[in-house]
């Protein structure tokens, strides 16, 4: 990464240069609509995010998600269906977010992932079905609400 005279390198992009990659651990709705996934990523060099189920259940307790829960909910969609939806929902946006870190990298960093359900760990014969329907819907789910 090229300077200008006087400018300093920030930790974070430091650590991009030595080939770290910088993930964020957290999501919420009001995260994406503040612009703070934004700031982050242009900020802090913040070069992809993953979740999982406790961090989305989290984020619905703190707020944000009434009205698309409504959404869900009048589509008929039952409560594991609606907590998959938003969870996509979100990770779409973000994902979103990080396109251009995506493109500028070849595709070595600007992923967003989320991890299956801690109660099919001991289960491998539902994890990858459970995954491939996660990826089916992560294109573009039926009620949205990101």
């Amino acid at each position: 990464m090229a300077l200008d005279e006087g400018e300093r390198m920030k930790p974070t992009e430091t650590l991009h240069e030595r080939g770290q990659s910088l993930w964020l651990d957290n999501i919420t709705r009001r995260m994406l609509d503040a612009g703070q996934l934004r700031r982050y990523i242009d900020s802090f060099a913040v070069t992809g995010l993953t979740s999982n189920p406790s961090i989305f259940d989290k984020a619905i307790e703190s707020g944000g998600y009434d009205d698309a829960i409504r959404v869900c909910a009048a589509a008929g969609l039952s409560d594991e269906e609606v907590f998959t939806e938003l969870a996509i929902g979100d990770l779409q946006r973000a994902a979103d977010e990080f396109l251009g870190v995506h493109d500028r990298t070849d595709g070595v960093d600007g992923w967003v992932s989320l991890e299956v359900s801690p109660l099919l760990a001991h289960d491998t014969a539902a994890t990858g079905p459970r995954r491939r329907s996660r990826l089916t819907r992560s294109r573009r789910g039926p009620c949205r609400t990101g």
